[in-house]
């Protein structure tokens, strides 16, 4: 696949007003005396690019480059020509404080966004930010991810998709499950009421009872329609107070975010066609709710003359029902009774109906829930195979001195972050119990110790106390944070290890050049995205740089574009770079003042990375070399 490219950049405004670089496809090197610009120059492509470190993971990185922006592009704007793998060309420009704005060639605005991870991107590393992968599992992630982003990114994605289905079919759950236990609560008094009833039904033996109890069910029966009709009234006119406040709610809407924008500029004519083209979606949906709401007074309207009907019917009858007790004089002291028992009945067979439903609610759910978490499952798994498969790429080639692996799921801190953020203000030791949790229990396996309320299994497998697992229990005992431990991210862990004598050693453990011993290898390797990093010869002796970084620079060149800002000459020379752009300021101002091949440049190269002619002799003078 042919790499991704930048063309050029220029720059107006601020400290590098009217510089105007060209790069080339290979090793581009920009050299320089220190405060030209160089690596201003590298953080302004990380700005247009938008590629500004993430503030959540590195929120003093976030405010240097801002800080550096600011001071430097001083209100004004770059522009950059880029080449994308199909071999279209767009150009880039932001200016400070807006979002980056892609054209084609033709200076014509496109709907393309440098946000798509199909569209551009390039790796970027500021200074030291080589040493920071190798200290954080996350940043060391970051990287193994880069070599396929777009797999991974779609994995990502398509997680975090699945685990807010989760968490919102929990928030669905928990009202059920409220109204479920209250139902179940309530029915606890059913046996008690149907037997006291059978008890008043067997004491009726006279000749009269027959008709008694026949009465009594008819009275049971009214109660009960009664009830039907008022729940059939509930319905409608919950759904008519749905629908009826949607009626001219978009209208509303619409025109509080339109009509600020809808004056006199440059683009009246286009905002009022956008707006004339919604009209008919307006008017439409208008009228549409309003038949909805239409049928909904028309069927309310109905149900109360019927309503009014039986109730009248009810009336006749209750009398009727009055007249046959008050003749059975023996039955009129159990009858009250009799009644109050038997609405009671009909409420709570209600309620086991509602019961029934809502169970059957609770279990579709739980059903869809357990599919979506195999998904989830699934999807990690599936996840965690691209990332074992580019690590055992990396071990293959860099080998044996460098030596990458994975753990699956082997990274906690999210998950011991959210166990410590419900338990906070609990009064337990949220951080001790959160790293006791996330270090011995995976999630799911909690999740099913919770819902089983099991304070043994956390007292002895978290070695908690005895209030601690009550706390947990209790805290996480809801549905949707049930949801939440269920889904938890609990993502990949990396490890990058160098060969130190017989055996290896992590990256977190090593020297600061050894740090970067580790990681540059890795950055260097083939890539469509171009690399840029600001002294990639940081902390590394010059050794290091001719055997290693000079010869992977020399090999992916070929396929890579390569800029780097450096003060080794090991890189430009020995790297045989294809373009040497050369910094110089004024104080004020920086600016290039030539550029080119190593040869066309060899003057300042001497001067600015070898220290002098005379410097350079001299060394060779003493180590009695050759001049």
């Amino acid at each position: 696949m042919k790499p991704h490219r930048i063309h050029s950049i220029s720059i107006i405004g601020g400290f590098l007003d009217g510089v105007h670089l060209e790069f080339d496809t290979g090793l581009n090197c920009i050299i320089g005396a220190r405060g030209t610009g160089k690596t201003t120059i590298l953080e302004l492509v990380r700005y247009v690019l938008d590629e500004l470190p993430r503030a959540e993971t590195s929120a003093s990185a976030r405010k240097r480059v801002d800080s550096l922006i600011e001071a430097n592009l001083d209100g004004g704007r770059v522009e950059m020509l880029i080449e994308t793998t199909d071999g279209l060309r767009y150009i880039i420009t932001r200016s400070v404080g807006d979002d980056p704005i892609v054209m084609n060639e033709a200076r014509e605005a496109t709907a393309l966004s440098v946000k798509s991870f199909d569209f551009f991107r390039a790796d970027i590393f500021s200074q030291n930010e080589v040493e920071t992968i190798a200290d954080t599992k996350r940043f060391q992630r970051d990287l193994i991810d880069t070599f396929s982003l777009a797999e991974i990114n779609e994995f990502n994605q398509k997680i975090e998709d699945v685990q807010h289905q989760v968490r919102n079919l929990a928030r669905s759950e928990e009202p059920l499950q409220v109204k479920l236990n209250e139902c179940q609560e309530g029915l606890k008094q059913l046996p008690m009421i149907e037997e006291k009833l059978k008890a008043l039904v067997g004491e009726s033996k006279d000749s009269e009872a027959e008709a008694v109890n026949q009465a009594h069910e008819a009275k049971a029966r009214r109660d009960r329609e009664t009830r039907a009709v008022a729940t059939a009234r509930q319905v409608l006119q919950s759904m008519k107070n749905d629908v009826e406040p949607l009626v001219g709610r978009l209208k509303n809407q619409l025109n509080q975010c339109l009509t600020p924008v809808l004056g006199a500029g440059a683009n009246k004519e286009l905002l009022s066609a956008l707006v004339s083209g919604m009209r008919p979606c307006v008017t439409g949906t208008d009228a549409e709710l309003n038949k909805v709401v239409a049928h909904l007074d028309s069927a309310l309207s109905e149900l109360g003359q019927r309503e009014q009907e039986l109730r009248e019917a009810h009336v006749v009858q209750d009398i009727e029902f009055r007249t046959l007790i008050e003749k059975h004089k023996e039955h009129q002291a159990q009858s009250a009774e009799r009644v109050t028992l038997e609405r009671r009945r009909n409420q709570l067979e209600e309620m086991k109906q509602q019961s029934a439903l809502t169970s059957d609610k609770l279990s579709k759910l739980g059903s869809e829930r357990s599919k979506l978490l195999d998904q989830l499952s699934n999807l990690r798994d599936a996840r965690f195979a691209v990332r074992a498969q580019i690590a055992e790429r990396l071990t293959s080639e860099l080998g044996p001195t460098i030596r990458v692996s994975i753990s699956q799921d082997g990274e906690t801190e999210s998950y011991q972050k959210l166990i410590e953020e419900k338990l906070r203000g609990q009064g337990v030791q949220q951080g001790i119990v959160a790293q006791r949790l996330a270090t011995r229990i995976p999630p799911s396996t909690l999740a099913d110790i919770i819902r089983r309320s099991d304070e043994t299994t956390l007292m002895v497998d978290a070695e908690l106390n005895s209030n601690q697992a009550k706390r947990v229990i209790s805290i996480f005992g809801t549905l949707e944070n049930l949801a939440l431990l269920e889904t938890v991210d609990l993502d990949d862990a990396p490890t990058i290890e160098l060969k130190d004598g017989a055996g290896y050693k992590d990256s977190v453990c090593l020297s600061t050049g050894q740090k970067c011993t580790t990681i540059l290898p890795i950055l260097l390797m083939e890539s469509v995205n171009p690399l840029l990093i600001d002294q990639p010869e940081d902390n590394l002796d010059n050794r290091f740089v001719f055997e290693t970084i000079v010869r992977s620079i020399q090999r992916v060149k070929k396929v890579r574009q390569l800029i780097f800002v450096t003060h080794n000459p090991n890189i430009p020379v020995l790297g045989d770079a294809d373009m040497v752009i050369v910094m110089e300021s004024d104080g004020e101002h920086g600016r290039s003042t030539v550029s080119g091949t190593v040869d066309h440049c060899e003057k300042p190269i001497v001067n600015l990375l070898e220290g002098g002619a005379d410097a350079f002799r001299q060394r060779g003078n003493r180590y009695k070399l050759t001049p």
